[in-house]
């Protein structure tokens, strides 16, 4: 232990070898390889490595360095999420109908990676990346217009509002009929999803200037503009930031959604859509695997740049 009582790193090191060290082991158990029925020994051995497993991620997590300490906690926690996944469906026989095993879902991508890049290519390229800047852009133009012209927000508002509330499955199929069953129809469905986040988010941040921070700016004269890109756009930047991370995942749940009711060859949920049909789950996961890293990448690139941009803000502020 170090003097703050934090584990020392050499130690938690020796813990992290160890347990994979004992998963290695475990794996070349028979019943690990579904060559065999699990039995008393093996299930014992699965319970202690479960221990071990809780204990290295706790250690883990308690060293106290940067940011990076956070990195590996989540990684080391996400990959016994899926050691203990692959062990249990193989010792469990559960069917691939229900619930493949990674190893499975890792083959079929690789086999499949070239539908995978190209629905990769139609729904996050196209759709996700257009209609996310599109509707984040239109919902910030329309938040400083309702500022500086209070009188739209009776009417603006109040329309705007309304398109948070419209169901995803029933404006999807319009989009088609409108756009086509192409990537536009999808663009326009994420843009309709991003537009209202962004917009109230936008509003809360330049109301979030201080009031005896805009009582001076109004005694020097400055003009609406002045005030706006001197003082109330960078109170407003952590606000406009977390829109934008709830956004990105917005758009990407938005655009697979969509292409369900209706799109080309490609996609992401036109792949998951068209396998699930044929009982084909392990691309199915593999798709769902492209998607959630996709949108874990995104936040996780948006965080980095919110770091950067609104490095002052308490929320943002490093340790």
């Amino acid at each position: 232990m170090t003097r703050a009582g934090a584990p020392s790193g050499r130690v938690t090191a020796a813990w992290v070898a160890a347990g994979a060290i004992a998963a290695t082991l475990l794996l070349l158990h028979p019943a690990a390889r579904g060559e065999a029925p699990p039995g008393a020994l093996f299930w014992g051995a699965t319970v202690a490595l479960g221990v071990l497993a809780l204990a290295t991620i706790r250690r883990v997590a308690a060293l106290q360095g940067g940011r990076l300490d956070g990195v590996l906690t989540a990684a080391l926690f996400g990959l016994w999420v899926v050691y203990f996944w692959q062990l249990l469906v193989v010792a469990f026989e559960v069917p691939r109908v229900l619930l493949p095993a990674p190893s499975l879902i890792v083959q079929s991508m690789l086999d499949h990676w070239s539908k995978l890049a190209g629905d990769f290519t139609q729904t996050v390229l196209k759709a996700v990346l257009l209609g996310w800047a599109l509707g984040s852009g239109l919902g910030f133009a329309v938040a400083v217009a309702i500022d500086r012209q209070p009188f739209l927000q009776r009417g603006l508002l109040p329309l705007a509002s309304l398109t948070s509330t419209i169901p995803l499955v029933a404006v999807a199929p319009i989009a088609v009929m409108w756009f086509g069953f192409d990537w536009p129809s999808k663009a326009a469905v994420v843009v309709l999803m991003t537009f209202f986040p962004m917009l109230v988010s936008t509003l809360a941040g330049l109301q979030a200037a201080g009031k005896l921070e805009r009582e001076l700016m109004h005694s020097y004269a400055a003009s609406y503009s002045r005030t706006l890109l001197a003082l109330r756009l960078p109170a407003a930047v952590p606000f406009i930031f977390g829109a934008l991370k709830v956004n990105a995942s917005l758009a990407l749940i938005g655009a697979i959604v969509a292409e369900f009711f209706g799109s080309p060859t490609s996609g992401l949920g036109f792949r998951i859509s068209t396998e699930a049909s044929r009982m084909n789950l392990a691309l199915v996961w593999g798709a769902i695997v492209v998607a959630a890293v996709t949108g874990s990448l995104a936040y996780a690139l948006l965080a980095r740049l919110e770091r950067r941009v609104a490095f002052w803000h308490p929320s943002v502020r490093g340790p």
